[in-house]
C-alpha cells in the first residue's frame, strides 16, 4: 500500500488533555524533538506540524495540538485551534493516562464522529500505570475503538501504534488520483493550454498542470503543451487531432473559439474538481450564478496561501467576470488556506471553491460540507498555485 499515489499527504492529529504526553508521543513517532516537552501543563499552545514517512502509508503530516482541558482565557482560544484541526485531518489519536476518561474525551470523540474522522486511543505513560481491564472494556463497549497501552520511555510497542495508524486510516488516502485516466487511452494526444502571466512562477509551471502532465505520462499518452497565443498556428500547421484539450480557465473563451468543435474542451479546475471535490454539487450549484441578486455576499475559498497580484484569478479576475456576467452589485469575500470563516456560512448566497490541488480530499470535503448541509450553492474555480 505504501506505493500508492496520493493527491496530498494524509494528516494525523494527536489530541488529549494537558500534560498527557501528546508532545512526547509526536517526538517518539518522528524520532525528533519536534514538540517542546515540559512537566508544566499547557506547554503546547498552537498546533505543531511535522511531515514523516510511515511504512504502510507513505509521507504523512502529524499534528500536535494544545490540551483540550485548558479553561484559561487564552486557553479557550487554544482549544478552538485544537477543534479546528479536526476538520483538516484524516485520522485522530486520542491520548489518555491514569485511566482518566470523561467529558473532555467524549466531547472530542463526538467531534471526530461529526467529521467522520477515524480514531484510536493510546493510554500513555503506561510505565507508571496501565489502563485497567474494566475501564478498557467500558470504553471499547461504548465506542468500539482500539485502545493501546504505551510508554514514551519504553517505545518497544511503537510498531503497534504504526499498525493501528495503517489499520484505521480511511481507504480514500490510498486512492490513486484518476484525473483523466478514464477519459484517455494509450497513445491518445492531449492538448494542454497553459498561459504564462505574472502569477506563473519563474522557471516553473503550476501544480495542477504538473499533475496533469504526470497523469498523461502514467497512462502512456502524449501531451502537447502550448500557450493560448499558439493555438491558432498549431491547428493551421499540424494535422494532429487531440483526443482532449484542457485549458486554464482564464483563457477558456479564447480556447473555445480556436479549438475545433469536435475536440472536447475542459479546464484544469474542472478536472481537479471532478477528482477531489463534490462534483455533483458543483454541477448543481454553478447555474445559481445567474440567480445572484444585488447585495448578495459570495464566498471565495482558496486552498493555498500566496502573494497577490493584479492578475490573481480568485481575488480579481473571478469577481470581475461574475459581476460582468450577472450585472449585479455583489460583495465578495476571500478566505485563504484553511482559515476559519469570518461570518456564518448562512451569510453567503454562494460558495466558490478553488480546484484544491494543495489540500487533502478530506479537508476539501469538510470545507464544502459547511455549505452543502445548509443548501448553499457551490461552484469551482481554478487557482494558480505552485
Amino acid at each position: 500500500m505504501k506505493n500508492k499515489i496520493k493527491a496530498s499527504k494524509p494528516h494525523i492529529g494527536i489530541f488529549g488533555r494537558r500534560n498527557f504526553g501528546k508532545s512526547s508521543l509526536i517526538n517518539v513517532l518522528t524520532d525528533q524533538d519536534i514538540a517542546i516537552v515540559s512537566s508544566k501543563a499547557g506547554t503546547t499552545t498552537d498546533p505543531v506540524k511535522k511531515s514523516i514517512e510511515i511504512f504502510g502509508v507513505g509521507p504523512t503530516v502529524i499534528i500536535d495540538t494544545a490540551g483540550i482541558d485548558d479553561k484559561s482565557e487564552l486557553g479557550k482560544k487554544r482549544v478552538e485551534k485544537t477543534i479546528e484541526v479536526i476538520t483538516t485531518i484524516d485520522l485522530a489519536i486520542l491520548v489518555i493516562i491514569n485511566n482518566i476518561f470523561g467529558d473532555f474525551e467524549e466531547n472530542l470523540i463526538a467531534e471526530f464522529k461529526k467529521y467522520e474522522i477515524p480514531y484510536f486511543i493510546i493510554h500513555n505513560k503506561s510505565d507508571l500505570k496501565k489502563i485497567n481491564f474494566e475501564k478498557k472494556q467500558e470504553i471499547k463497549k461504548k465506542f468500539n475503538v482500539d485502545i493501546l497501552n504505551f510508554s514514551n520511555k519504553k517505545s518497544k510497542n511503537l510498531n503497534e501504534i504504526i499498525n493501528l495508524i495503517v489499520k484505521n486510516f480511511p481507504p480514500t488516502i490510498y486512492k490513486k488520483p484518476k484525473l483523466i485516466e478514464d477519459l484517455i487511452k494509450k497513445d491518445d494526444i492531449i492538448l494542454l493550454i497553459m498561459p504564462i502571466d505574472s502569477e506563473t512562477p519563474e522557471g516553473r509551471i503550476i501544480l495542477p498542470e504538473v499533475q496533469l502532465i504526470r497523469n498523461i505520462l502514467d497512462n502512456h499518452s502524449v501531451g502537447i503543451v502550448l500557450q493560448e497565443t499558439e493555438i491558432e498556428n498549431f491547428f493551421k500547421k499540424n494535422p494532429i487531432k487531440p483526443k482532449l484539450a484542457i485549458t486554464d480557465s482564464q483563457v477558456f473563451d479564447t480556447a473555445n473559439k480556436l479549438i475545433p468543435k469536435e475536440i472536447p474542451l475542459t479546464s484544469f479546475s474542472v478536472i481537479l474538481a471532478r477528482e477531489k471535490g463534490n462534483f455533483e454539487e458543483y454541477i448543481k450549484g454553478t447555474p445559481y450564478i445567474s440567480k445572484l441578486k444585488d447585495g448578495d455576499k459570495v464566498l471565495i475559498m482558496e486552498s493555498c496561501t500566496h502573494q497577490i497580484s493584479c492578475e490573481d484569478i480568485g481575488r480579481y479576475k473571478l469577481p470581475a467576470w461574475i459581476k460582468d456576467f450577472t450585472k449585479k452589485k455583489l460583495d465578495f469575500e476571500v478566505v485563504a488556506g484553511l482559515k476559519k470563516l469570518r461570518c456564518e456560512i448562512t451569510d453567503y448566497a454562494m460558495v466558490i471553491q478553488c480546484g484544491a490541488c494543495v489540500i487533502t480530499e478530506k479537508q476539501l470535503k469538510n470545507r464544502l460540507n459547511l455549505a452543502i448541509k445548509k443548501n448553499i450553492p457551490c461552484a469551482v474555480f481554478e487557482k494558480k498555485v505552485w
